[in-house]
């Protein structure tokens, strides 16, 4: 039976940086053996999809993705089709979306094993952005590109830390060194949220000093928020709508008092239970909301996640997890095949 990683496409799981707290940012990544057997990277001569090795929880149990026959497949883009463009508020001057697309580079440059942000020295990876860009220029002309820079600024971590919260906040130098790539190519700039076992409520606001740039716009990860109990990396977590509402408030009362153009703000899913309540979700135009497919796996699998879980549940905009290793995506979805997605993703995130 394929495996619970492979078959519900989860994304890659950070390293988790064992023991390190909230008053300790700057501790180095841990090594490879030192982190739990659920967050250890399998070997690069791998190349198909990691086993189920997700925690006592979930490793004895085999999920089961939504089964969909390839003659169903037509019907239900169909019957999704109808739900789609979502009615939501007129865009207003300045916003992003859904004029531009946004391609951004995702990680954190303490780790080589979180992304591209730190898997290569910034000069190479911003050419590499260059050329993604680039892509996509020539693949869609009618779609101008914005570049942008996904930065994890609140890490999930194995440990509880020093206040019990299995988060590790990220030092502000960190993500001043990445605004100042981002500067390089007039990027933008996000900062992802992996709150643990603390909470949007009590994360947000020490970044609002950032987010009150007009450049910088927000991530919030689902997979890492352990509202429900369990150790970040071991049971996969989830945010409801009302977590979606307050994110949105906190970046609308940010645009009202810094008198700010549009943010965006990006939520992750890739299981049912990720994202509850999505009906619930409230727009506003100040704010632009994302539903990202943030999975891993060979195209039609990612197609039946982007199906099931993004397109079957319309919100406001919609985007899509691109991988560089083989062994998460193989074969990686062509750029020809996402332009074919209905809706069509307007933030593609590479990692």
């Amino acid at each position: 039976m394929t495996s619970f990683r492979a078959l519900i496409l989860a994304a890659a799981i950070p390293v988790v940086v064992s023991g390190a707290g909230a008053q300790s940012p700057a501790r180095p990544p841990a090594t490879d053996s030192q982190l739990p057997a659920a967050n250890r990277q399998p070997s690069t001569a791998d190349s198909q999809p990691p086993k189920a090795k997700v925690g006592k929880t979930t490793a004895k149990k085999q999920f089961k993705a939504p089964v969909v026959r390839v003659d169903s497949e037509a019907k239900l883009d169909s019957i999704y089709n109808l739900r789609w463009p979502v009615k939501g508020p007129d865009p207003l001057p300045g916003s992003i979306l859904p004029g531009k697309r946004i391609i951004a580079y995702y990680g954190n440059p303490m780790s080589k094993r979180m992304g591209v942000l730190g898997e290569y020295a910034p000069d190479q990876m911003l050419a590499m952005l260059d050329a993604e860009v680039k892509a996509w220029t020539l693949a869609d002309p009618s779609t101008p590109v914005q570049p942008a820079l996904h930065l994890i600024a609140v890490v999930a971590q194995a440990g509880p830390g020093t206040d019990g919260k299995y988060r590790a906040r990220m030092p502000d130098t960190l993500v001043e060194r990445v605004a100042s790539w981002a500067a390089r190519r007039n990027a933008l700039v996000f900062l992802d949220i992996q709150v643990g076992k603390s909470t949007l409520t009590e994360e947000l606001p020490r970044l609002e000093k950032f987010l009150s740039r007009p450049n910088f716009h927000l991530g919030i990860d689902p997979e890492f928020s352990m509202k429900n109990g369990g150790i970040p990396g071991k049971r996969i977590g989830t945010y409801d709508a009302e977590d979606v509402n307050y994110a949105s408030r906190f970046l609308q009362d940010v645009v009202t008092r810094h008198k700010l153009t549009p943010k965006v703000l990006v939520v992750h899913r890739f299981t049912r239970k990720g994202v509850t309540n999505t009906p619930k979700i409230k727009l506003d135009p100040r704010v632009q909301v994302v539903m990202h497919m943030d999975g891993f796996g060979p195209p039609h699998l990612k197609r039946g996640t982007f199906r099931s879980w993004i397109k079957a549940e319309p919100v406001q905009f919609v985007g899509w997890k691109q991988f560089y290793k083989a062994r998460n995506d193989h074969p990686r979805t062509t750029i020809a095949e996402i332009l074919r997605l209905n809706p069509r993703p307007v933030y593609i995130q590479y990692q």
